[in-house]
């Protein structure tokens, strides 16, 4: 690497030239709405998108309120304009107000309202078409400023939620970074003591979060990639790139200390610290890896995002770092706050490691037992979607979910998609199928959670009579019966108030229905789509699988250290501490997400009871790879030590001293990088940076300096059975 520098670094800049430009177009290419692929409530949206002619296949909530007294005639003329402007848009395809239909759901409370507005089902995603609604009322609520000054157009509903994730996503995630940064370099400068060195180390962090989203944006058109990758990739590319970059440079300038000159010093730091970081990287990747197990591109999409940026990361630090600091030199130093600290270790560091070889027994119950208590807190981790709003509420959909909250209308948002798939011959406006759609409907109105459902048979009123049925206005027919005639749809709309706890009990409710028994009709078959639906399948998703993930990476961790190591205790051990290390942190997310003791320091009011599905499954696979950075830092030093020819205590006070400074440094930095993240808008952002700050602080002092070293030094010579450590 270092002998073939010019045709490298000419690869670097070339690949740097195509995808940092492209990195800025990520906000505008990535998917917002999640999807479970193969899931019931995936199959629902599809069927009504090519199967149902119904103009609200896709649809949107335009929430309308401070309409100015005067009779609901002049609030109705009002209405009417609004209704119109919103029409010229183009991809509207029609709307649904209180002009259309005397049904009470859409009356709202006094003038005050809300209109559902059909969007285009074409090859775009829907939530492209916020930019032209939006702007087309704002401008009517200005040009109506005067006449109606307390006018209030706001759009709502799971197409502009999806919009508004996106632009704070891409938000939160640029505020977190500019939050790290600082921090960052000021810890950098701290380690480092040279502005040069601290200043590369940014570099290399920079770079790695750069290329990754220009090859994610190159890939979008091929892979259905989530936004969620972006805040991923920037935690962890800021995370990792530095962490690398720190440990590659300190071993530079151990070697340039030692008298090596600057060719030498890269050569050395590259093939130690080398062996390392490709280690380190490796433990990441399986645990991203184990996350494309689950279906759901949000998950799939973070398992690109994460091996890409692990990968780059270590390629960074192996490859383009070395080569720079070979031309660097002494000059790696510049800009230096403090002398440069001498070859020999640390002092403190030494009396450290000492202290746990002479009383290890002591160190592991003083250490253990606090991170056992916090360990055990974990039993409690409720994984549900939280109770309340947890959405931002800068977000202009989120303001309109309180408006319909104040409306009595806010349970809208949450109706459910009901499929009937009528068997074989049977007509869809036939005796049989109507009262089989009313018998259904009518089991689900009975529920506590549901407030009306919306059928055929309850909009006519009537029992099925072919009289009635040849009135049916044609738009409604076609909205409800598929073009085949194999299928009838109708709406189930929540009770006001109900939680996505209750409404995700109630989906698993309704699909424990025997439809062909309650109907008396035989093949009958029921499928239920909507945001309830697709929460009950994203929980069932997840959870289902989590199992599968632990096992994955657990195995797939374990071999790769058995591989690095040649050992077969050290990686058993290592394992284990990062089992700690994650129970640490769900204990840690249940006292102060679920219970919520010091919740307020983050910005919230209260506790949310309960935990985003995708959270544990995310913190197991980032912190069972960011911890085994540690762990290899650590040991891979040791096993140094003991090819120099010291005995196994001798090598574990080596290992921490050299080591232990480099260990807390590269740690401040990611609780640094993931507490930055942890101050954001999103709830489930903040837990996810939340817990990652806690486990790597944990795993970062009291498990790998103090558990972990007692640990090897009570088990001696068997750290390394079944293999030997060569000695040079």
């Amino acid at each position: 690497m270092v002998t073939r520098r010019q045709l490298i670094v000419a690869g670097w800049l070339a690949a740097g030239a195509l995808l940092f430009p492209a990195s800025r177009r990520v906000e505008r290419t990535l998917d917002v709405s999640a999807r479970i692929e193969g899931s019931e409530s995936a199959g629902v949206d599809d069927a009504l998108r090519q199967r149902f002619a119904s103009p609200f296949s896709t649809w949107a909530l335009l929430v309308v309120t401070g309409i100015p007294a005067g009779g609901r005639a002049g609030g109705d003329s009002l209405l009417r304009d609004v209704i119109d402007a919103v029409q010229r848009v183009p991809g509207v395809t029609r709307t649904l107000s209180r002009l259309d239909t005397p049904d009470t759901t859409l009356a709202g409370r006094g003038d005050d309202t809300f209109v559902v507005v059909g969007l285009e089902p074409g090859g775009r995603p829907p939530d492209t078409l916020m930019p032209p609604l939006r702007a087309a009322t704002e401008a009517f609520a200005q040009e109506r400023h005067q006449a109606a000054p307390n006018l209030a157009l706001r759009w709502t509903g799971e197409v502009a939620l999806n919009f508004d994730l996106r632009r704070t996503s891409a938000r939160d995630a640029n505020a977190a970074e500019a939050r790290a940064l600082p921090l960052t370099l000021a810890l950098l400068l701290w380690a480092f003591g040279a502005v040069a060195a601290a200043l590369l180390a940014v570099f290399a962090g920079i770079s790695a979060i750069g290329v990754t989203l220009g090859i994610v944006v190159m890939l979008s058109p091929f892979l259905h990639l989530s936004i969620l990758l972006v805040n991923i990739v920037s935690m962890l590319g800021l995370g990792l790139g530095i962490d690398y970059a720190l440990l590659m440079i300190s071993r530079f300038r151990e070697s340039m200390a030692s008298g090596a000159n600057a060719k030498q010093a890269a050569e050395v730091a590259r093939r130690e610290a080398g062996h390392t970081i490709a280690l380190s990287g490796l433990a990441v990747a399986i645990g991203f890896a184990a996350l494309f197990a689950v279906p759901l591109n949000e998950l799939r999409s973070v398992s690109v995002g994460g091996l890409l940026v692990a990968a780059l990361s270590v390629l960074l630090a192996t490859t383009l770092l070395p080569i720079v600091l070979s031309w660097l030199g002494l000059r790696i130093d510049a800009g230096r706050l403090r002398r440069r600290r001498r070859v020999a270790p640390d002092g403190r560091w030494l009396a450290w490691g000492a202290f746990v070889v002479r009383h290890p027994w002591r160190v592991l119950a003083i250490a253990g037992l606090p991170v056992l208590a916090l360990a055990a807190q974990s039993r409690r981790l409720v994984t549900a979607l939280p109770r309340g709003n947890w959405l931002p509420p800068t977000m202009e959909s989120a303001q309109g979910i309180a408006d319909l909250s104040a409306l009595h209308r806010s349970a809208v948002v949450q109706t459910m998609r009901v499929i009937v798939e009528l068997p074989p011959g049977e007509a869809p406006l036939g005796r049989a199928a109507w009262n089989a759609v009313r018998a259904i409907g009518d089991t689900f109105a009975a529920d506590s959670a549901i407030a009306a459902v919306r059928s055929l048979p309850t909009l006519v009123g009537k029992p099925w009579n072919p009289i009635a049925i040849a009135f049916i206005p044609p738009a409604m027919l076609t909205a409800s019966v598929s073009g085949d005639r194999r299928a009838v749809t109708f709406d189930v709309i929540p009770r006001e108030g109900a939680d996505a706890e209750e409404l995700t009990r109630f989906v698993h409710r309704m699909r424990a229905v025997d439809v062909a028994r309650l109907t008396g009709m035989s093949g009958l078959r029921m499928r239920v789509g909507g945001l309830p639906a697709f929460n009950a399948d994203y929980e069932d998703a997840v959870n289902d699988r989590l199992p599968r993930i632990v096992a994955l990476v657990v195995v797939g961790t374990l071999l790769a250290l058995c591989v690095g190591f040649r050992s077969l205790l050290i990686p058993v051990k290592a394992v284990a501490l990062n089992l700690l290390s994650v129970a640490g942190a769900f204990g840690a997310l249940v006292l102060v997400f679920q219970d919520g003791h010091g919740v307020r320091w983050l910005g919230m009011s209260d506790g949310v009871h309960g935990i985003f599905p995708i959270v544990p499954a995310l913190v197991f696979c980032t912190v069972f790879g960011l911890s085994m950075d540690y762990e290899v830092f650590l040991v891979a030093r040791v096993a140094e030590g003991r090819r120099r020819g010291l005995s196994d205590d001798a090598a574990l006070i080596e290992g921490l001293a050299r080591t232990g400074g480099v260990i807390t440094s590269a740690a401040a930095i990611m609780i640094g990088v993931f507490a930055a993240f942890a101050l954001g808008e999103f709830v489930m952002m903040k837990m996810l940076g939340f817990a990652l700050a806690v486990a790597v602080a944990l795993d970062a002092t009291v498990v790998r300096l103090a558990i972990g070293p007692a640990l090897l030094c009570l088990a001696g010579e068997w750290n390394w059975w079944p293999g030997r450590v060569s000695r040079k």
